[in-house]
């Protein structure tokens, strides 16, 4: 039944309505080339505008199979885990499929070094076996609704940025507040093609998620960081969870009386697997990209943001890694945040590649000529307005870009990785709720606070912290110069005796509370008034005040009035592509909500002389096998399994078990642990990787080199039926056979 009966009536101009929209999805900017499966599409509207490409390149389902309000479909299976990644269900028990490195936290949350998950793994051979998450959500899409005109009435294109911004935000309220939903239902709002359209998207989040079974990280990360955004792969990154529902089959908090919930849909798994050419779909929940940027923005990228990003982590992870291999336990503690820190050290420098190597720059200079001397439609005025475009965005781009520079560097030190320098922006915020809100608010903050802190400095090393502090406050000295760095960090402060950048740190991580993980969250118990005093007199936090005051003034402030400029060029970039628009279709950049992309399996040559096969196989990962390396170790058992060919029903036609696949889905972050789904809507193998040369397909998508690349369902349930044993939970899946069905 669909809930919203504010948005059933329709109004006169209805169907004049409808026209637009239509034509806005499917046209494209003359200076775009439409690659065929590139793309993150809102399934609604598959039917209008993919569903025959997609039946072109082999799909037999429909586009109602895959996003119907009225019956179960595809989208039914599809869950957003954690707010984070995706997951699927396949079982009608509500059996979870995700990646190994999704559940990564919560593996790692149950693990010590009595009892260590990640190194051994865990399966729950009964139902009262699995183990609770606190914290950790399942949310499902129950409808996607189109409220373009109602969020952008009264708004027109002569407005100021901020009037502009006044009666849209007013106008989402209003909209929210016409919803209606259901009690255990929720709502949120969305901006597509840089503020030209909005959808509203009613869910139903679960909140009792239970882990159900994990392969040791010898398979779930096999290849760790070597491997990573590389191919060929061998990694079995899957990892199970289970939702639990209350009596009626709707959300609850944790009770052990929940029952496992009953889907409207789950994913029936394919035994026949996946040959070159096969039709492949991804459903999920992609993260972020900017496939629309101007070539001002990509030469940026290349040039000067990357490159100082990396940096920054490259130092960091090899402080990490020199613990690491020293101490077993700081090993456990540190290994979820070192994967975290490494992914995107590495996916920024095969972005960078690959944007140098499929010419993204001279490719968006080449669309921006033609968007500024092709317009026929519009004429000589329309070109003359699409110049100026372009070379606003080239100004902008120049003058924000040593603030950019200061912005992330900032962030990657004081906000991500130094963990004391983090607490002290929590710290920040405590006193800040106190001399706003008064105890309250402190005492609400610090409620919230609490537990996150708890994991925080369970899994914390202040001398590990205190060396990486050292490299990277240096490296920050290093690379900026005045005004963008504090008197404070030069030595030239009346808090710290010291000018080199390791005294500085000694005395801060000895002099200081935070980096003492008992003494902060005991603060957190104490009487609001004195916990506020001995912040402000703590040295890491007049440490951190002082370099966000220089960073608020020198790096923020310039740097938001320029982007605030360069996003509302971006706005009006993306409505004259749409109005000078040719017969190509247009696919919104990811946000973070639900979309499908479809390709199909699919090899590729990475450079000259370099063929490489859509499919990779057990015989791989013995191959790689190197004894006792933290990376490339593989369990006995496994090869035990190997040796006798004891491989039950999950080998492929040729007698091997395969392992991973490519596709040319168009993915991203967050399409983590989203299904691969095969012609006929079943479930073929899980997404959790790209390839490294395609990395760059966030900002610039090349067919050639972009390929997105998944776990073989078939080594999945290899994995928990002959490895593990689980056949408890094989026992409760859909295993099907439409390829032999289709022969006979």
């Amino acid at each position: 039944m669909r809930t919203n009966s504010y948005f059933r009536v329709q109004s006169k101009n209805t169907k004049m309505k409808i026209k637009l929209i239509l034509i806005l999805f499917i046209s494209f900017s003359m200076q775009q080339k439409h690659f065929a499966g590139e793309g993150m599409w809102l399934p609604l509207f598959l039917k209008s505008l993919n569903e025959a490409e997609m039946q072109s390149m082999g799909m037999k389902i429909s586009a109602e199979d895959i996003y119907s309000v009225n019956k179960g479909s595809l989208k039914d299976a599809i869950v957003h885990f954690g707010g984070f990644c995706t997951s699927e269900i396949i079982s009608d028990q509500g059996l979870l499929l995700t990646n190994h490195h999704c559940g990564y936290g919560q593996i790692q949350s149950h693990s010590s070094v009595e009892n260590n998950l990640l190194k051994d793994g865990f399966w729950a051979k009964k139902k009262s076996d699995e183990l609770s998450n606190p914290g950790l959500t399942a949310t499902f899409i129950n409808e996607i609704i189109d409220v373009t005109e109602e969020v952008l009435r009264k708004v027109n294109d002569k407005m100021k940025d901020t009037e502009r911004q006044s009666i849209i935000d007013s106008n989402l309220e209003l909209v929210k507040a016409s919803m209606k939903i259901a009690d255990y239902q929720d709502a949120y709002i969305r901006p597509f093609y840089n503020g030209n359209q909005y959808f509203a998207f009613v869910t139903t989040t679960y909140r009792d998620i239970r882990l159900v079974g994990t392969p040791p990280e010898s398979i779930g990360k096999f290849g760790a960081d070597t491997d990573n955004w590389e191919w060929p792969r061998h990694t079995g990154d899957f990892s199970l969870f289970r939702i639990y529902a209350g009596p009626d089959n709707l959300p609850a908090d944790y009770a052990e009386e929940n029952k496992p919930y009953t889907p409207k849909h789950h994913l029936p798994i394919s035994l026949d697997g996946v040959e070159e050419g096969d039709f492949t779909l991804i459903f999920g929940f992609p993260g972020r990209t900017n496939q629309y940027l101007p070539a001002a923005a990509i030469e940026q990228t290349i040039n000067v943001l990357n490159p100082a990003k990396i940096s920054v982590r490259e130092k960091s992870l090899a402080v990490m890694s020199k613990y690491m291999r020293a101490d077993e336990t700081i090993k456990i503690q540190y290994a979820s945040k070192f994967a975290s820190i490494a992914n995107y050290w590495k996916k920024w420098i095969g972005e960078s590649q690959g944007l140098v190597q499929t010419n993204a720059v001279e490719k968006k200079k080449e669309q921006e000529s033609i968007f500024i001397n092709g317009s026929t439609a519009s004429g000589a005025k329309m070109n003359k307005e699409n110049a100026k475009i372009i070379k606003e965005f080239g100004d902008l781009y120049k003058g924000i870009e040593p603030y950019a520079l200061a912005r992330d560097y900032y962030g990657e030190v004081a906000s991500r990785n130094v963990e004391a320098l983090r607490v002290s922006g929590f710290m920040r915020t405590l006193v800040s709720r106190f001399e706003n809100n008064g105890e309250e608010g402190y005492k609400a903050y610090a409620d919230r606070l609490r537990g996150f802190l708890t994991g925080l400095y369970k899994n914390y090393n202040s001398e590990l912290d205190q060396e990486i502090f050292t490299e990277l406050v240096g490296l920050y000295k290093e690379k900026l110069s005045a005004p963008f760095v504090p008197e404070v960090i030069n030595g030239k402060n009346t808090l710290i005796k010291s000018m080199s950048t390791a005294g500085m740190a000694k005395q801060l991580y000895t002099n200081s509370f935070i980096p003492k993980g008992e003494q902060v969250l005991a603060l957190l118990d104490e009487d609001p008034v004195t916990a506020v005093a001995k912040i402000k007199e703590d040295p890491m936090y007049i440490f951190g005040e002082e370099w966000k005051k220089v960073y608020d003034k020198e790096v923020a402030a310039p740097y938001n009035e320029y982007k605030t400029q360069i996003d509302s060029l971006q706005r009006l970039y993306m409505k004259a592509q749409l109005e000078n628009a040719g017969d190509k279709k247009l696919f919104p950049d990811a946000n973070s909500t639900m979309r499908v992309s479809y390709g199909q399996v699919n090899g590729y040559n990475p450079k000259d002389g370099v063929n490489y096969l859509p499919v990779t196989h057990l015989d791989g990962i013995i191959a790689k096998y190197k004894p006792g390396d933290y990376e490339f170790d593989v369990p006995t058992k496994l090869i035990e399994l190997y040796n006798k060919k004891d491989y039950g029903q999950y080998a492929a036609e040729n007698g091997k078990v395969p392992v991973c696949f490519l596709g040319s889905n168009h993915t991203t972050g967050g399409n983590s642990g989203s299904p691969a789904i095969d012609a006929h809507g079943n479930l073929i193998g899980l997404n959790f990787d790209r390839v490294w040369e395609g990395t760059m397909s966030d900002m610039h998508y090349d067919k050639s080199i972009c390929r997105n690349i998944m776990v073989d369902a078939r080594y999945v349930l290899f994995i928990v039926d002959k490895f593990a044993g689980a056949t408890n939970l094989i026992d409760e899946m859909s295993l099907v056979h439409p390829k032999k069905k289709m022969k006979k």
